[in-house]
This record gives structure tokens, C-alpha cells and sequence, in this order.
């Protein structure tokens, strides 16, 4: 049965397709970051960028050299795209779009994490079997199969996405719409959709249908009657996305899925069909079976496992933000805050009240009023500057309140310890973190 599911082999028209597909919206995320400005705005003008706890050595090179940097990962997007040198392209497209994703927080994005998922999914798969200057170059690679195995990665990752952003969703602010209404406030501006999107009904029209969209997609998509109007509402759904959120390349990202849960012979049809089509009903266990099967497995726990973290940290994670990243948490809430950094010298008792226009951006200023790590970050950094100054013995506090979802400001962090003495544990909750207010 096991090796049914996963070694049956079938015709790789889809992963052929989807390789094209994918190289040509890598390529496109990469150069459209360069010319949209993002790349300035995010990794040029800032002193310093705010890298994952771990990794403050990973920072944007100097200069303009992101340029460079974002240039050549386009240039491998291309390379997977017409599948040349493929497996070395979708592997240093993998490596330096995943240090451009650790390297800031300050444009956070589940779907950048998403890219990183699916390009080191890319890396093992046989997508350059057919229709790419390597199997022309190398007919003895060229092949028009693929184990089932290939199909299943795609659609048990995507399952694992779509099902645990549903269930994020399911929560007060959600449910009474509080959050969409907020969110659709900053779209009023839009032509033709602006007004329509402040109706209340389509307010809960866009919260029940995210949820049921998350939920539900995969499932219609694998059933054969509803895969077509899944397919439709598809289109619908990442439309909607791509035009009211700008979200970039991944509502077409997304959509590519649906090569994998369509017929082979529907794919190949369409889009190969020059192609011989592979008709046979062969199940072929390699070789590697049992290395495929463990990796898959840790893989697939790892990915189950990290969303839940947050269960088991204390607090309300919309309020803590312990648990929040790499959790498919996606436009959950909206969070205003201020904050306040005193730093005190020790000796002296002299308290200064930083400026914060002086260090930071103003995207890099919400951050550090609003996300617990990276107040935490931000207060380590202070204690370095003024240690190259030479006060060293220093203490910094913070006094910051937030708002969620356009609630009352309560106190986030506790004013009264000093940042620069604790520790961050991303799997325990921080005690200077203040309880999420009752409401």
C-alpha cells in the first residue's frame, strides 16, 4: 500500500510545468524587490536590520551590493526556470533566499518563509527530467515519469499551510469581523472596490470564507466532483489577494498548485502535448526508500510541530508574539504601540531617553514598539553602542504599551526590568512580557 502511494510511478507533465511556472515567479519576486524599491526601503537605508535572534551576524551587504545580491538570485530563478545547471540553481537559490528572509524582520512575510519551504522542496525533485536545456544537454537524464512521491511533498505541505491558517483564524476579533473591518478601512482609496469593501456583509463574507477557503481547499481539490469549483473559488480567493493586498507572487504561486491535484493526461493536454505521455502503471521502489521515508517524516513532524509551539508557551500568543513566526499566522490582527527607551548608566544614575528617529527606520520604529523580540533585540544593541562609547555599565527599560485591534493601549512589556539582564527563549514565555490584559 505504502509503496502504491508513494513509488506508483506517473506521468511528470505537472512537475515539468510547475518548474517553469516557479523559476519564472522566483525570478520575478527577485528583480521586482529591486525596481518596487523594496530592497532599499528594507536592506539599504537602514543602519542595521533586525536579523532572527541567533543570526545578528547575517546583515545586508554593504553598499548597494543587495542590488547584486537580489540580481543573481533572479538570475537562478531564470536557471530553474529553462532548467540548466538545476539542481546547483534551485540549491543557491534556496540558501541565499533563505539569508535575505533570516536577515530581517522588518517585512516579515509567512510566504517568504513559504518560498523557502518549496525551493528546498525543488531541490530534490526531478523537474529537469524533461523540457530543459539539461535533458537536451544530457538525453540520458530525460524522462517522462515521476514517482508519486513527487505530487504528495506539494500537497502535504500545502495541506499543512492552508489548515493551520484556518485555524489561527478562529478567534474573537476574527469572528465578529472586529480585524477585517480595520483592515479594509486602509482600502477605501481603492477605485471601484473601495466602498464595497466597507460593507459589513462582505466583511463576514471575508472571514467565514477565509476560514472555510483554508480549510476546505485541499480536500476539494484531491475530490475529483468539486475539484473544478474548488479550482474556480481558487482563482477568486488569490485574485482577491494579489489585487487588494499586493502580496506579490504567491496568489500565482499558489494557484500553480493545482497542477498537482488535476489528472496527469488533463496537465499534459493542455500544456505538453508534444510530450509523449506516460501511460503505464509501474510501481518502481528505489533504492533510497527508507532515507526518502525518514527524511520525510522528520521533515513533516518538524513542520506539524512548530506551529503548536505557542500551546505550550504561556499567554495568548496575538498578545506575546512567542510562537507567532514560522506558524502560518497570517494578517491575523492589526497592533499599534509606542515605546519608550530610558537608558540608565549605572554609575552615575543618569538616565537618557533614546531617540529612536536617531537608530531606526520608521518600519524598523513599529517594530521595536510593538514585537517583544525585537524590543528585546533592540535593547542589546543599545547596550553595545554604549559600550563602544564606553559606558558599560549600563541598563536600558522599556516602557511600551500596544493596542490589538484598535482595543485600549495596555502595557506589553514591564518597565521596571532592565532588558540588557534577561535572556530570550524562543520556547518559553519571557517573565518581563506583561500578561495580556482581561478584557
Amino acid at each position: 500500500m505504502l509503496n502504491k502511494l508513494l513509488f506508483k510511478h506517473i506521468d511528470n507533465s505537472s512537475l515539468i510545468v510547475f518548474r517553469i511556472i516557479f523559476g519564472l515567479l522566483c525570478f520575478l519576486e527577485s528583480v521586482g524587490a529591486i525596481f518596487t524599491g523594496w530592497i532599499k526601503r528594507t536592506l539599504i537605508e537602514p543602519e542595521f536590520t533586525f536579523s532572527f535572534i541567533g543570526l545578528e551576524w547575517l546583515q545586508p551587504l554593504p553598499g548597494n551590493w543587495m542590488y547584486a545580491y537580489y540580481s543573481v538570485m533572479g538570475v537562478f530563478g531564470l536557471l530553474i526556470m529553462i532548467g540548466y545547471k538545476y539542481r546547483l540553481s534551485t540549491i543557491m537559490f534556496t540558501i541565499l533566499w533563505a539569508g535575505t528572509y533570516f536577515m530581517q524582520k522588518a517585512s516579515y512575510n509567512n510566504h517568504y518563509y513559504l518560498l523557502i519551504l518549496l525551493s528546498g522542496i525543488m531541490v530534490f525533485q526531478p523537474a529537469n527530467t524533461y523540457y530543459s536545456l539539461d535533458a537536451k544537454k544530457n538525453p540520458g537524464i530525460q524522462q517522462i515519469a515521476m514517482p508519486n512521491w513527487c505530487r504528495l511533498l506539494f500537497i502535504l505541505q500545502m495541506f499543512i499551510v492552508y489548515t493551520y491558517g484556518a485555524i489561527a483564524k478562529i478567534y474573537p476579533d476574527w469572528l465578529d469581523t472586529t480585524f477585517i473591518e480595520i483592515l479594509m478601512k486602509s482600502k477605501q482609496h481603492y477605485i471601484l472596490i473601495g466602498d464595497l469593501l466597507q460593507q459589513k456583509w462582505v466583511h463576514y463574507f471575508l472571514a467565514y470564507g477565509g476560514i472555510l477557503f483554508d480549510g476546505l481547499i485541499i480536500p476539494l481539490l484531491l475530490y475529483k466532483p468539486t475539484r473544478k469549483w474548488a479550482f474556480f473559488a481558487s482563482i477568486f480567493f488569490h485574485l482577491f489577494n494579489s489585487i487588494v493586498f499586493q502580496v506579490g507572487i504567491f496568489p500565482y504561486l499558489s494557484l500553480a498548485f493545482a497542477l498537482f491535484f488535476f489528472e496527469p493526461k488533463t496537465i499534459h493536454h493542455i500544456f505538453l502535448k508534444k510530450k509523449p505521455f506516460y501511460n503505464e502503471n509501474e510501481i518502481i521502489v528505489p533504492a533510497y526508500k527508507r532515507i526518502l521515508i525518514t527524511l520525510c517524516a522528520v521533515y513533516f513532524i518538524i513542520q506539524i510541530a512548530l506551529p503548536l509551539r505557542h500551546h505550550f508557551i504561556e499567554d495568548n500568543v496575538l498578545w506575546t508574539e512567542e510562537g507567532h513566526r514560522m506558524s502560518w499566522r497570517m494578517m491575523l490582527r492589526s497592533k499599534q504601540g509606542f515605546a519608550i527607551y530610558k537608558v540608565v548608566n549605572n554609575k552615575t544614575k543618569k538616565p537618557t531617553i533614546i531617540q529612536l528617529n536617531d537608530y531606526l527606520t520608521n518600519k524598523q520604529i513599529h517594530l521595536v514598539s510593538t514585537k517583544p523580540d525585537v524590543i528585546w533585540q533592540f535593547s542589546q544593541r543599545l547596550k553595545d553602542i554604549y559600550a563602544k562609547k564606553g559606558e558599560e555599565d549600563i541598563s536600558v527599560y522599556v516602557d511600551c504599551k500596544i493596542s490589538i485591534n484598535g482595543s485600549p493601549y495596555k502595557q506589553l512589556i514591564n518597565p521596571e526590568v532592565d532588558l540588557t539582564s534577561v535572556t530570550w527563549d524562543p520556547f518559553k514565555h519571557c517573565e518581563w512580557i506583561m500578561p495580556q490584559p482581561k478584557l
